[in-house]
């Protein structure tokens, strides 16, 4: 069961989520952002494009930070106000759309379908879907320890938009219990990622290349299914309106 939202909200809601908008840490989602935070959104993206350019052009051991902030066209000393290491500027190209897609594809889905369904959809889909760079891209991140473990740990950054998006949809849910639930998405897909990283392999035919093994979004899905009944409760109390509040006002 959904929330009691109309799909005409949850269309207008999904298109709201898949425009320009800025995320907080709390993981509400303001109005457009302004000229400054988008100047510094489209810095980033310079970084990040060029990074994972060199990175793929030259090897990740091979790209210094300052060979990344002048194919960007910005100074060291502002490429460490966005990234604290190459890595993480590296995967955050591969990465960076990541969070809101997922909020979006919830937000997104029609009124009767549950909220379990709809959370484990989107963030699975994100990892069936691939875009042009993707598969070179995943095989020199999967060659570099380095490289894996931002990988891994970047799946934390869909947890503000999620629990956001959780409370788009279920507008009688607590501030507290979507973070919590958001926050146990992201802790399960961050262990599905790295078990799936953990089992690759060596490639016989390519020596030094590490090939993952297996399916990462059946693996996804698997570890994010005991999360069902905890998100559809937390949904059916919600569209109950059940008084048991956890948020403390001030």
């Amino acid at each position: 069961m959904g929330c009691g939202c109309g799909d005409a909200t949850k269309k207008l809601r999904a298109r709201n989520f898949a425009l320009p908008h800025h995320v907080c840490d709390s993981g509400d989602v303001t109005a457009r952002p302004t000229l400054r935070e988008r100047k510094k959104q489209a810095t980033r993206e310079a970084l990040q494009a060029a990074a994972l350019r060199l990175a793929l052009e030259h090897g990740p051991d091979n790209v210094r930070v300052d060979d990344i902030a002048e194919a960007a066209g910005v100074s060291p000393r502002t490429y460490n106000n966005y990234f604290p290491s190459r890595e993480q500027a590296i995967v955050a190209a591969v990465t960076a759309e990541r969070a809101s897609r997922v909020a979006a594809a919830v937000a997104g889905r029609p009124a009767d379908v549950g909220l379990a369904d709809a959370v484990i959809d989107a963030v699975v889909g994100q990892y069936a879907d691939s875009d042009d760079h993707a598969p070179e891209a995943l095989l020199m991140i999967t060659t570099s320890s380095a490289l894996r473990a931002c990988y891994v740990d970047t799946v934390t950054t869909i947890e503000g938009p999620l629990a956001g998006a959780l409370t788009e949809r279920c507008p009688d849910l607590d501030r507290l219990t979507a973070q919590v639930l958001s926050a146990s998405v992201g802790a399960g897909a961050r262990v599905a990622l790295r078990q799936w990283l953990e089992a690759a392999r060596v490639a016989p035919s390519m020596p030094g290349f590490v090939v993952p093994s297996g399916s990462l979004p059946d693996l996804m899905r698997t570890a994010l299914t005991p999360l069902v009944p905890a998100l559809d409760a937390a949904a059916t109390r919600a569209r109950r309106g059940s008084p048991a509040r956890t948020e403390v006002d001030h």
